[in-house]
Order: structure tokens, then C-alpha cells, then sequence
């Protein structure tokens, strides 16, 4: 059986924007005559390439084995334009990250900062909620996701979470405090700024004080760490963060560390879709060393 490109083409234009109408558009045919094509794409390998959900179009397994060869094949076919055209070789590359929205910044930066500055790599950048994100990730529209929680993936899902790096949260609060009982006794009764319900050192820190029986009073539950900072510095009460968000403070003695939560981390995850060829770009930056990203984090302030 000889593959036919074209058809191959068509197949890769559908499967990018998950929508027949628009790649119909897009290429300039009906929406039958794509169907058409598309289908004598199925028939030639043996396997239906898509999923109909209402109206729009998600890859089978089949389907996203094909994609990640079509993807190869005219990638090279546009270098290949492109050299030709200016006689001389073209290797941007592009990498589009999608990160959570709740995400430390400068931990963002800090994981990024080796492609900062490329003058062959055009970086896309994109927050939002972790649902929306992987809706990107599933149609191809991210080719990885920085999260501060992983996902479990499926056949249907066929996604990846990987701990790439961990930090340790504490008790922070205006210094002074003559701390006569240990953490997590500490607690017991404190006024407390905590991390949003969504968040994963929440949930331990919940668990934590479940176990240990202690009840803290909490004033505020804040979902961005940079709002956190800000109301520790601002106000008498006590935060659960990680002490890197409030270095600065630390540094200069207007915050006070009063010891680390037992089993209490932040943690950080990179979400990818399981694939056949995986950018070498992306291979690079989830090889990095958690103590470097971690290290060039804490040498930023939030």
C-alpha cells in the first residue's frame, strides 16, 4: 500500500483544529469532500483516525500515531521550503507551554530560562485553568503543561505527568514569636493564611493537621502564592508557604520561618501527551536538574 500524501495532508489539517468545518475552510474544499478523503485515508491504513464528539473530531489511538508521523513529515517539508526558497537552512523551532495559572512565576521562568534569548526557537506562553489546558494539550495545541498537581492519563487521555521538581513549606510569620511548642502543635489555635482548596499543600496540610488533631483558626484562603506573600508581609498572621516566595522578607528579618510542615511540599509537574517524536527542545528541559530549577527560582523575587 503506497501512502497517499495528500490525503495525509488533509487528515493533519483536521486533526489541528479538531473541527471539519474550519479545516474545510482553511483548505479551500466542502466539508464532503474532505470527509471524502479523509475516509480513503482510513480505508488505506486499516483504522478510523477520529472520534465524533457533537461536533468536533478527536484522534483515535490510531489517529494520534498517525498525527505524530504526519507532524514530522511536514515539519520537514516546510524547512525543506524554506531552504530552498532563501538558500539557506531555516531551524526555528516552536514550543508552545501551556502553565497553570496558580503556578510560582518565577519557577516558570526559572524552568524556561534556558530557552530564553534562542534566536531559533519562537516560545508560546499560555495560563489558564489546568481543564483548559489540557483540552489544548489533547488537540495538539501544547506540546507540555507546568502544573502544580499531576494528571492520570488513559487510553482515551493518553497524557503523562512527571515530578520534575519539590520544595519544602513552612510555618511564616512576624518575627519575634517566642515559639515554645514544636510544629505542628505550633498550630494549634494560630490565625493562618492558607493555600485555595484546589491546591495539593492544601490537601496536606489538612491532612497533617487531621492527624496531629490540631486546629488552627484561618483568616484567608488565597490561591495565588504572590497575594500570599503580600498579606504575610502585610498583616500579624502566619502563612503556609514555601519560604523561596518570601526570600526577600526573610533576608532582611521582616518574616520569620518558624519550621518546615512535616510532609508538607510544593510540588511541580510536567504534563505531556504520550508521542511518537518528541521535540528535542522539550526532551532538554525536562532533563534539567530539580536542585537548578529550584536554585534559580529562589535567586528571583515573586
Amino acid at each position: 500500500m503506497k501512502l497517499n500524501y495528500h490525503h495525509l495532508y488533509y487528515f493533519w489539517t483536521v486533526a489541528r483544529t479538531g473541527h471539519l468545518t474550519r479545516a474545510a475552510e482553511s483548505l479551500h474544499v466542502s466539508q464532503s469532500a474532505l470527509s471524502g478523503q479523509i475516509r480513503k485515508l482510513e480505508d488505506a491504513l486499516g483504522h478510523d483516525l477520529f472520534i465524533r464528539e457533537g461536533r468536533r473530531l478527536k484522534l483515535s489511538e490510531a489517529g494520534r500515531i498517525a498525527f505524530g508521523y504526519a507532524e514530522e513529515i511536514f515539519k520537514q517539508g516546510e524547512k525543506l521550503t524554506a531552504v530552498l526558497g532563501s538558500g539557506t537552512e531555516i531551524n526555528r523551532e516552536t514550543l508552545k507551554i501551556g502553565a497553570v495559572a496558580t503556578l510560582s512565576r518565577n519557577f516558570q521562568e526559572g524552568f524556561l530560562r534556558p530557552l530564553l534569548g534562542r534566536e531559533d526557537l519562537e516560545l508560546k506562553l499560555v495560563s489558564g485553568t489546568l481543564e483548559d489546558l489540557l483540552r489544548r494539550l489533547s488537540a495538539h495545541h501544547l506540546d507540555l503543561i507546568l502544573s502544580n498537581q499531576p494528571i492520570q492519563g488513559d487510553e482515551e487521555n493518553p497524557w503523562r505527568s512527571r515530578r520534575i521538581a519539590r520544595q519544602s513549606v513552612s510555618i511564616i510569620g512576624p518575627p519575634g514569636d517566642e515559639q515554645s511548642t514544636k510544629i505542628p502543635e505550633f498550630l494549634d489555635g494560630r490565625s493562618l493564611i492558607i493555600p485555595g482548596r484546589e491546591n495539593n499543600i492544601r490537601h496536606a496540610f489538612d491532612q497533617l493537621c487531621d492527624y496531629h488533631n490540631v486546629r488552627p483558626r484561618i483568616v484567608a484562603e488565597v490561591d495565588d502564592m504572590a497575594m500570599m506573600r503580600l498579606l504575610a508581609r502585610d498583616t500579624r498572621h502566619y502563612a503556609v508557604l514555601p519560604p523561596v516566595v518570601v526570600r526577600d522578607e526573610l533576608e532582611t528579618g521582616s518574616l520569620e520561618d518558624y519550621g518546615a510542615l512535616p510532609g508538607v511540599y510544593e510540588e511541580f509537574y510536567a504534563i505531556s501527551i504520550r508521542r511518537r517524536f518528541e521535540p528535542t527542545l522539550l526532551t532538554e528541559l525536562l532533563s534539567q536538574p530539580a536542585e537548578e530549577l529550584l536554585t534559580r527560582s529562589s535567586n528571583w523575587s515573586f
